[in-house]
């Protein structure tokens, strides 16, 4: 039975992966490392590990202990600082991985050439840029408030849409900013501007082995968790979720992909959100681990982790889904914080509508 490490196993995204991997029709033995201990008492696993994090000089060592003890055949980085981490130093880890190539890794996890990036070839996305001073907050306002009243602001580092705030004025761009200067170390140049895009919001997951890309699905974001208490009124977390099959989805996808890597190989989740024309914008690729609500999919038939996972133990896909849309539209996934999870056709909803009273 392959033995599985997932590092990150205390966040909520391995937990997800973890419970793609138990409706797999291959059995596997998992095991998980944390910075902290406390959460690693909610998943389900075979041995539990701390570890230093990855700016310890003894975080290499650590994580060879893991794989030397526990004897595991595959390793499974989740947080995104693991993902750069191994994606440079993969040779100094003791067990194979799947992951993109490093330089991929690196622009992936910064927004700001990114956006640059793909600009460049093509690609569709939002008119972005960098604020290193007052200054430029200023002129970033002037010149993308032409295209709508709202301008997002966010940092150019970081997952779960940190630092993220819609602004309409300097003052809140401004006052924002200082207060991530006071309270949690960013500060101008830590940030960036994007045109503001009212549209619908997409997920689309994809997987690739050496240049190829093995299948790929979208689901568009409904409701976010907690998104009413946020200041940005979103996270990059649903808690309402739906499967959409859209051509242009599929194609923007793809070409962000394959602009950032000359061979993708692994796991692409691209974020995208449509403008006002409803074209579909690409704003980041979580590059080398998986979005959060990896088990929707699996859930709904497409078990996506545990293809990566076969893949990554060089095992072929006997029966490899479509490559494109291979779930049907309006599948919709359901999920809060001490609530669970529930999978619903749309359509199919178990409250009845009171109408006229």
């Amino acid at each position: 039975m392959p033995r599985i490490l997932i590092t990150g196993a205390g966040g909520s995204a391995a937990f997800n992966f973890r419970d793609a991997l138990s409706l797999a029709p291959h059995r596997y033995e998992v095991v998980g490392t944390d910075v902290r201990p406390y959460h690693l008492e909610l998943i389900d696993l075979a041995a539990r590990y701390l570890v230093p994090p990855v700016t310890d000089p003894g975080y290499v060592d650590a994580v060879n202990r893991v794989i030397a003890e526990e004897r595991i055949d595959f390793v499974h980085p989740q947080p995104d600082v693991e993902v750069g981490f191994l994606a440079e130093h993969r040779d100094r880890i003791e067990a194979p991985t799947f992951l993109p190539d490093a330089e991929a890794v690196a622009l992936c996890h910064d927004k700001m050439a990114f956006n640059a990036h793909l600009r460049a070839r093509g690609v569709s996305v939002p008119r972005a840029v960098a604020i290193d001073s007052a200054e430029d907050l200023r002129a970033a306002l002037a010149e993308l408030q032409r295209r709508h009243p709202r301008v997002w602001l966010r940092a150019t580092r970081g997952a779960g849409s940190r630092a993220s705030l819609p602004i309409s004025s300097f003052y809140q761009g401004d006052a924002w900013i200082d207060y991530w200067r006071s309270f949690r170390g960013l500060d101008y140049g830590d940030f960036m501007a994007s045109e503001f895009l009212p549209g619908a919001e997409f997920a689309w997951q994809s997987l690739w082995h050496r240049g190829e890309l093995v299948t790929a699905q979208a689901r568009e974001r409904v409701e976010y968790v907690f998104g009413n208490l946020t200041p940005s009124g979103q996270s990059s977390s649903p808690s309402v979720a739906r499967t959409v099959n859209r051509a242009d989805v599929n194609e923007i996808g793809t070409a962000a992909v394959r602009a950032v890597s000359a061979e993708p190989h692994g796991v692409y989740c691209v974020d995208m959100k449509a403008d006002a024309d409803d074209v579909p914008m690409v704003t980041e690729i979580n590059v080398g681990r998986f979005f959060t609500t990896s088990n929707f999919f699996a859930h709904a038939g497409l078990n996506m982790p545990d293809m990566y996972v076969q893949l990554g133990l060089g095992n072929t896909l006997p029966d490899p889904p479509p490559r494109y849309d291979p779930l049907p539209d309006d599948l919709y996934w359901v999920r809060m914080i001490d609530m669970g999870f529930r999978l619903v056709k749309g359509g199919e909803w178990a409250a009845s509508a009171l109408a006229g009273r």
